[in-house]
């Protein structure tokens, strides 16, 4: 029988691990399939507390998971695949056995959706994103697109018109899917060109490995372009890693789970931390916040439990 089981190991996750650890909770951190979550894939962060000079993302994850380990933490690369809530303790199946643990941090995130094109994970870093908040600031003075119709694929828009020189918006319909505001504020930027009817079908490399331009097709006519851009900003929704959950816990219509009392859930004894319940922020410094609040939780309650 663990005392606490953290099922993530990006930030929220090790936050929650390294606050865990050292109140003697002796954690086991369960790292899924992408060890690091989404700061595994970044470059260059220029936004975390503490680094003046910037930190690549792999390199923070690793020294998170260092502190964490410095402490006690224990670590599997096991993947949750079901999940059975009880009244005196929780049953976690992971990819070929049941855990059992008097407490849980559900810190395993979400994925950015991406179009599925050729040279995909290669580009990611260079020249290819999901976060303009993350890496808007890298493209000063050059073109960039953003591929998506909704409010995200808006704001992203108008976010970048403070980096970039152009800000082509491209969308597979005729008209966005956001909000009247957000449209408004697109279309008040001069910086922002729409593309309609369009798709992204290829990405195109430089020698070095660094996104130079986007292959584009018209839906209605079929005509074919390239167009020149240094970064392709992806805008068409996260997928949270909840799916072991559904119908268990509380979530939203899109799987994101629903917090109570901040980082609690509708179950006793379980926690929740970062972008599997954040539909907002998404930030490496916000999922760190719930970590370290969600372990200070799960560490209270567990101090309740045992009295």
């Amino acid at each position: 029988m663990e005392k606490l089981i953290i099922v993530g190991s990006g930030c929220a996750g090790l936050t929650a691990a390294i606050y865990a650890a050292r109140a003697n909770l002796n954690p086991l951190v369960l790292e899924g399939r992408q060890p690091g979550g989404q700061l595994s894939t970044t470059t260059l962060v220029e936004n975390y507390p503490g680094f003046p000079d910037g930190i690549d993302g792999p390199e923070l994850i690793l020294n998170m998971h260092r502190q964490a380990e410095k402490f006690g933490t224990r670590f599997s690369y096991a993947q949750v695949t079901d999940f059975e809530p009880g009244d005196k303790h929780i049953r976690i199946k992971t990819d070929d056995e049941w855990l059992e643990t008097r407490s849980l941090i559900i810190a395993s995130g979400a994925t950015a959706r991406f179009l599925g094109l050729d040279n995909e994970e290669e580009l990611v870093g260079h020249g290819l994103t999901s976060c303009a908040t993350c890496d808007g600031a890298f493209y000063k003075n050059v073109p960039v697109c953003v591929v998506g119709g909704g409010d995200s694929a808006a704001e992203e828009a108008t976010f970048l018109t403070r980096f970039a020189s152009k800000v082509y918006l491209i969308h597979r319909r005729d008209q966005l899917r956001a909000s009247k505001i957000m449209q408004d504020r697109v279309f008040a930027n001069k910086k922002v060109e729409p593309i309609w009817d369009t798709m992204v079908t290829k990405y195109i490399a430089d020698e070095k490995g660094e996104m130079r331009a986007v292959r584009l097709r018209n839906v209605k006519t079929n005509e074919e372009r390239e167009l020149e851009v240094a970064c392709v900003f992806v805008a068409i929704g996260h997928d949270p890693n909840t799916k072991a959950y559904r119908g268990k816990l509380d979530m939203d219509s899109e799987g994101y789970l629903i917090p109570k009392n901040s980082v609690g859930s509708n179950v006793r004894g379980v926690f929740i931390a970062g972008d599997v319940a954040d539909r907002v922020y998404k930030q490496a410094v916000t999922a760190a916040g719930m970590g370290c609040a969600a372990a200070l939780q799960a560490e209270k309650y567990l101090s309740g439990a045992e009295r």
